[in-house]
Parts: C-alpha cells; structure tokens; sequence
C-alpha cells in the first residue's frame, strides 16, 4: 500500500479518484493482513466499528461540496488513553478499566473529528501510559499484549505511545496521535522512523486524556512527515475552558503550522548541540554527526557544544512531582469520569490489580503506583520544593538559558538509542533518551528519522524554547527534506549482522 501524504490524498479526493470509504476499507484490510495476522505487529488495540459509515458520510458531503477541513475524509489511529464518544472503549491498556466507554470525546477528538476526521480506531499503549512499574517492558497491557517494532519484530517499540508509532511507521493509518509525560511520543517515534512532535505545555487540551501529570502531560501527532504531523498539530490546538493550562489567548495560536514549513529553514539558524546526551552508542554518534554536518551544509551555524548541566540534577524532584500529580490527576479523573463499577482510586486500582494479577502482572508489578499512593496532597512542602526544582533547572537554568546565551534557535540532540530486545524477565534496557529537559519544562521538542544502525531506526531531536513549534517544525522540515532519510519497515523477524 502506498504511503500517501495528507495533501497527496486531498489531490486524489478532488480529482475522484479516490474515496474516504476506498482508503477506510483499504487501511482496514492491512490492519486485517498486517497487525493482526502476519506479522501481528499488534498496534491497534481496537478498531471503531462505525468507520466505514462516517467514511460515507464524509464522502456525501464532499460531493455537496462540504469540506470539513484539512483531515476531511482522513483516517488516524489515538492511543487508548483518550476518551472516544463512541463504541469504542477508552483503558490505558488496562483491564481494570475494560468495558468502560462515554459519551464524551476528548477535547483533540472532538477538534479532530470537526476536522473531518475518520477516527480508525484505538492504539495500544504500554499499560497506564507506562507508569506502573520499575521494571516495565514497552509496548505491553494487560489489555492489548505486547506491540512488536516493524523494522525488527523482536525488538521493543518503546513506549508508552507505542501502538501510536507502530501504525504509522507500517502504515495503518495516515497518522495518529500519541500522548507524552516524558519520552511518551519522541521515543517511539524515534524507534520506528517517524515524525513526532511533543507540544508546548498549554497549546494542546488534556480534557478527556487519562493522566499522569498535568504538569508534563500532553497529546501530539505521529506522521510519516513533518508536513502531516504540522497538519495534524494545527487541527488539535486549541484554547479548552477545561484544561486551565491552554492557552485563553487565541491570537497565540497559529492556525496552520504547515506555513512555517520551509525548505531552507536551517539556513542563517543557529543551533546549539546537547552533547551531554552523546557517548551512548558509537553508532547512532555516528548517524547525528552526519545529521550534523548536513545542517552545517545546509547554512546552519552550529554551537557545539551546548551542553544540559543540569540534566543529573533534574532526574530524582522530577520523578517526586510525577508521584505526586499522579496519585491526585488519576484519582480525580476516575472520580470525575468513571461509573463506579469501575476502580475509583489509585488505592483501588492496586486492589483490582492485585486480585487479578496473573492477567495484570504476568511480567511485572506496580511498584510505581505503591509509591504514588503514599505520597500526600498536592500541597505538601515535600512536593512544591520538587516543582519549583523542576520548573527553575528546566527552564531558567536549562533551556532558556542555553538559548539565550548562545542566541539559538534550537538545540539538537540523538532522541535516544537503537531499540532492544524485547525482555520480560529484565524490562527495558534503552540506551537512554534525551526527552527529560523538553518534558519538564513544558517546551516543544520535534524528533525526525536520522539514520538506521544495523537496520534499528534513529532519530533526531529539535528542542525549542516555550510555543516555538514554528520555528522548530522549520528546522526539522528542512533538515527532512534535505535528507529524506526515512525508509519503510521490512518486518525482519531478528536482527543478522
């Protein structure tokens, strides 16, 4: 099946000679073919039943001239914490929270489906967003099993976005949205040779989202292109009553991102190097040199280096302020969202997990969810003293200090390393991401395919300072089509070197 870009199919659709229903069912069989017999990549978590119908409808409606916006007639894939009003279910991959549906949409939902968007179905995810245990294996949920990487079945898809990632890069769908406390959308996005893009703080709504920490958390899109994923971004922002942190200022907003696209974006820019997050792996040094060099062939000027000093010291009241958020966010939105046939606590979760725990925890614990439950309110010192360390290392003495000082418009960095083998006895064992920074602060970061190792896709992180997504979509478009380094995946069983 040819990997179609949005515009590519818009052309089509105009033109007659292809149709939202055509595409619907097309996408359906390969999921059909792909993700569900060989290779069961296992991606999609569930499908929505109801798509072939909307797919007609919006079909109808081109024809009255009816357009509904950039996505009308588009099929994307949204990962399982997302609230759908429709027969599809809404678990973060969790069985505690299987049967559990509503009639309300998320707030991105809603904006995507105005958009004209066909909403294929559900991604699977790893289990509550990847927060339930030390010794995790991503990619896995006690609901949807385990997602296999396309390039290479037995290695790990990272996560928590991860049936998100996969879709996209074995092209189930022509995007999809993903959701990132930290890592969350550029890990596996990396890992499977896509573009993904983890917003500002503020610019996307989390109504309808289940959380981890309203602090860090936000929904992005995952495409194929940075053009697709631009698309997708300037469909999902949005000022939402409900979510506090959107932005009330409309005029903030741009209304479509795909105007900063620009091919010779890096040239006169200025970019600053993280080599901090270099030494790693010798390969993938290797791939960001060259990416790095192409960028100076391109007109960039590169600061090198701009190192993140602060990194060590952000790690331990990060990890304290998500404990925290956690253990407040997940028992408001159970409170507040589910029927109470369902867990309504933290405390009750670890109930229903302990009571079903060779379906729950055939492979690993939940070690993290122990530690959220014996945290306090969200006004104890313990935790105000940890927020304030993560805003000011983040921010003031992070990233906005590196960007000032050096007058960048962007710092790069590897997103992180080739991805492992899948391993439920140890959980992951990655070679490390360069996420954290972006996460905290709340700042955008773009990641874009930058070279293969051995065939293991790797990927490239432009990190901006608060709403710059402008700029950095930009960057990456240029620094994209310079390279055009992505390549389809080959479904390999394992790796042979």
């Amino acid at each position: 099946m040819i990997e179609y870009t949005i515009s590519e199919i818009q052309k089509l659709m105009e033109v007659g000679k292809l149709t939202a229903k055509a595409l619907t069912k097309n996408y359906l069989k390969r999921i059909s073919k792909i993700d569900k017999a060989g290779p069961k990549i296992n991606s999609v978590i569930e499908l929505n039943p109801d798509a072939l119908q909307i797919a007609d409808i919006l079909d109808d409606e081109r024809k009255n001239k009816k357009i509904h916006g950039p996505l009308h007639g588009i099929p994307v894939l949204i990962k399982d914490n997302i609230s759908t009003s429709d027969k599809m279910m809404t678990t973060a991959g969790s069985l505690a929270l299987d049967g559990y549906r509503t009639t309300q949409d998320a707030f991105i939902v809603h904006r995507l489906r105005e958009a004209g968007a066909i909403i294929l179905g559900k991604t699977n995810l790893s289990e509550w967003a990847n927060f339930r245990s030390t010794r995790s294996t991503s990619g896995w949920s006690s609901r949807g099993g385990q997602t296999l990487n396309p390039y290479v079945l037995d290695r790990n898809p990272c996560g928590s976005s991860s049936g998100s990632a996969v879709a996209v890069a074995a092209n189930l769908c022509v995007g999809a949205i993903g959701t990132e406390t930290d890592g969350s959308i550029i890990c596996p996005s990396h890992i499977n040779s896509i573009v993904g893009i983890k917003p500002s703080i503020g610019l996307v709504s989390r109504t309808g989202i289940i959380p981890i920490s309203h602090n860090q958390d936000t929904a992005g899109p995952m495409a194929r292109t940075v053009e697709d994923a631009a698309i997708i971004l300037s469909v999902i922002v949005g000022a939402d009553p409900e979510d506090p942190s959107t932005i009330k200022d409309k005029k903030e907003i741009p209304s479509d991102y795909t105007e900063f696209l620009d091919i010779d974006g890096l040239h006169e820019a200025r970019i600053g190097v993280a080599r901090n997050f270099f030494g790693r792996n010798e390969y993938v040094d290797q791939v960001i040199e060259k990416a790095i060099k192409k960028m100076r062939e391109l007109g960039a000027t590169i600061i090198d280096p701009t190192d993140f000093t602060i990194i060590n010291d952000l790690q331990d009241p990060e990890y304290e302020v998500l404990l925290y958020d956690f253990k407040h966010d997940i028992n408001e939105f159970l409170k507040n969202n589910v029927p109470d046939d369902f867990p309504q606590t933290l405390n009750e979760l670890i109930q229903y997990n302990n009571q079903n725990k060779s379906k729950i925890m055939p492979y690993f614990s939940q070690e993290i969810f122990k530690m959220a439950e014996e945290k306090g309110p969200l006004s104890s010192e313990e935790y105000k003293t940890a927020l304030e360390k993560c805003r000011r290392l983040s921010r003031e003495e992070g990233i906005d200090k590196l960007i000032q000082e050096n007058q960048l418009d962007a710092i790069i960095a590897p997103s992180g390393g080739p991805a492992w083998i899948i391993d439920y006895i140890n959980g992951d064992h990655s070679t490390g991401g360069s996420s954290s920074p972006s996460a905290v602060s709340g700042y955008p970061n773009i990641t874009v395919p930058a070279g293969y190792v051995f065939g293991l896709p790797v990927g490239i992180s432009f990190i901006g300072g608060l709403y710059q997504e402008p700029v950095l979509l930009k960057l990456a478009y240029a620094f994209e089509q310079a390279t055009k380094i992505r390549q389809p995946p080959k479904f390999l069983k394992t790796l042979i070197i």
